[in-house]
């Protein structure tokens, strides 16, 4: 810079700054984790809505528990498979906080598949945030309800066989199905572009809670390196070309209505 030209308060502004919703904290996640970068985008939501405050979070058993170290909310704990009957019960105790559960596809797509079906059908005012990396994360890469076909994994190291194991699980089509879910949404964390429809998506989904609409699921596809026995590089990259075309992106459900 020339010595002549002084910084402006305007060059001086930050551009970018830690979410105050956001723990100063280092990571414990793996290299090329999804889950940092879900929980940056839920506490600039949190602060962009001003909501912090009267918020609660409710996270299982898995590499989502996780989420009460970084995201400077009250959280609270569920038994594996249970985040949606917990949140359900905070949400009908205290109607005027947010609730949120945040999970992966073992918790809520194996264990805690029928918590899941019974509070989207009963249209429940609370935002379900599903991280979707086709595998069991913390207890070691076994095959999940969301692992696609011919995927290997620790339990199907020659590859998921359909036939025997059955297909991959989509969530977001299977609660389309019902009558009470007022948004449905599937995004993925595979580009710049994915990372800022998420936080849109998220957007959305908390202001519907705000405004008593119901229901809303954002289904999150993240990459898991370490389990996909990837570099952070190609994990990002089988997000793109293998679990975007298993799972179709797009709104399911808006604003209570199937979109064609």
């Amino acid at each position: 810079m020339s010595p002549s030209r002084k910084p402006t308060q305007a060059s001086r502004r930050s551009v970018y700054h830690r979410p105050v919703s956001l723990v100063n904290k280092p990571t414990h996640f793996c290299p090329g984790c999804g889950h940092g970068t879900a929980h940056k985008l839920i506490a600039e939501v949190l602060d962009s809505l001003k909501i912090r405050e009267k918020t609660i979070g409710v996270a299982p058993v898995g590499c989502a528990v996780m989420a009460y170290y970084y995201l400077n909310c009250d959280i609270s704990e569920a038994a594996h498979g249970r985040t949606p009957a917990v949140a359900t019960g905070i949400k009908r105790c205290l109607p005027d906080r947010i609730v949120f559960s945040y999970q992966g596809d073992g918790d809520l797509a194996a264990i805690g598949m029928a918590e899941t079906i019974h509070a989207a059908n009963r249209g429940e005012n609370i935002t379900v945030i599903f991280v979707n990396n086709s595998v069991y994360g913390m207890t070691g890469g076994q095959m999940a309800p969301t692992t696609l076909s011919g995927q290997k994994t620790v339990t199907s190291p020659c590859g998921r066989d359909a036939h025997t194991m059955g297909s991959p699980i989509r969530v977001c089509e299977l609660l389309n199905t019902l009558d009470a879910p007022w948004h449905i949404e599937r995004v993925a964390l595979d580009s710049p572009a994915g990372v800022r429809k998420t936080r849109k998506a998220l957007l959305t989904a908390f202001k519907g809670q705000m405004e008593g609409k119901g229901y809303s699921l954002v289904e999150i596809l993240s990459p898991c390196p370490i389990h996909m026995r990837l570099s952070p590089l190609e994990a990002v990259r089988f997000v793109k070309e293998g679990m975007v075309p298993a799972f179709p992106l797009g709104v399911f459900r808006r604003e209570g209505k199937p979109v064609a």
